[in-house]
């Protein structure tokens, strides 16, 4: 089969301090795509993976490389950002089979306060939205379209403000379950999510006013995460994956404290993928496609444990 993985970091250059992230996860699914005998194309504006085919891309032609090449493949596979996932899931759909989330799925996904309000109603344990702050309490305050940890803090007080939502902070362990998600939902790993806090300037509300709070940032994972709360974990992403009409690669990020609280639900390959691709036995590319076309394993086999942090992706493809 001939599969096009299009990961928009690598295929813009717009933001180079993502591309040690996208260029993992586009090596990982394209080296596994490659050894299972598939033809592989990718859109890129200067990395080089050494796996698969490269097409020229930038910013500007990016969407119209995805739409010339994929016509001509098999299948395909986004990864960008959650406001732009939509959009462009929706052209992959009209070209060729698309091995991850629908275009509907991902909309619903990248709007966090829908994502929250879904998950909320269903019974699944997310962290509630504030209006306005409480005096002494925290809250997580983040764009209400963007990415996990993307301009993310932990404030005390905030504004109101239609493109940030508000929630409470939850206090646990941060962790993340990535799986395959469809008709038979695969569980593939709990793993461990490095959070770091940092005192930071944030900008929130309508008057823009400068607040001191702490920024949130992604650095790395641990996977698998062993714990005894395993299947309360995996129960709990199953459901928001189900109940969101997940399909594919799904990450979807937990804090868990007396209970699991999903804060985010990525309809995306995630940047786990890079680590768990080091300990499962199964090809990531068999999984996705069986997924699609039937035939999943009940399971999946995990051997030894990996970890790694953004600083050692940045160092593996040169963008430290």
């Amino acid at each position: 089969m001939k599969i096009l993985i299009a990961e928009f970091a690598v295929g813009t250059d717009v933001e180079k301090s993502l591309i040690p992230e996208g260029a993992a996860m586009l090596k990982t699914l394209a080296e596994s795509f490659d050894r299972l005998g598939h033809e592989v194309y990718y859109p890129t504006a200067s990395t080089r993976i050494c796996a698969g085919t490269a097409l020229e891309s930038t910013a500007e032609n990016f969407r119209q490389v995805i739409e010339k090449k994929a016509g001509k493949c098999d299948a395909g596979l986004l990864i960008a950002p959650d406001e732009m996932l939509p959009e462009l899931n929706r052209l992959l759909e009209e070209n060729t089979t698309n091995l991850g989330c629908s275009p509907e799925s991902s909309a619903c996904c990248a709007d966090k306060l829908r994502c929250t309000e879904v998950l909320l109603n269903a019974g699944i344990g997310a962290p509630g939205l504030a209006a306005e702050p409480d005096e002494g309490r925290q809250y997580v305050i983040k764009p209400r379209f963007g990415c996990a940890a993307e301009e993310t803090y932990l404030v005390r007080e905030f504004e109101p403000a239609e493109e940030v939502i508000a929630s409470e902070y939850i206090e646990g362990m941060h962790l993340s379950v990535s799986l395959i998600a469809g008709e038979k939902p695969l569980p593939l790993t709990v793993n461990r999510q490095f959070i770091e806090f940092g005192a930071e300037k944030c900008t929130s509300g309508k008057t823009e006013n400068e607040k001191t709070g702490s920024g949130i940032k992604y650095n790395g994972s641990l996977t698998p995460y062993e714990t005894p709360r395993k299947t309360e974990l995996v129960e709990t992403a199953v459901s928001a994956a189900s109940c969101l009409k997940c399909s594919g690669y799904v990450g979807v990020d937990i804090v868990l404290a007396d209970r699991p609280y999903v804060v985010d639900v990525n309809p995306r390959p995630t940047a786990s993928l890079f680590g768990i691709s080091q300990v499962m036995k199964e090809e990531i590319g068999d999984l996705l496609l069986r997924n699609k076309f039937g035939g999943l394993p009940d399971s999946v086999h995990i051997e030894g444990e990996y970890h790694f942090s953004k600083d050692m992706l940045g160092e593996i493809f040169g963008q430290n």
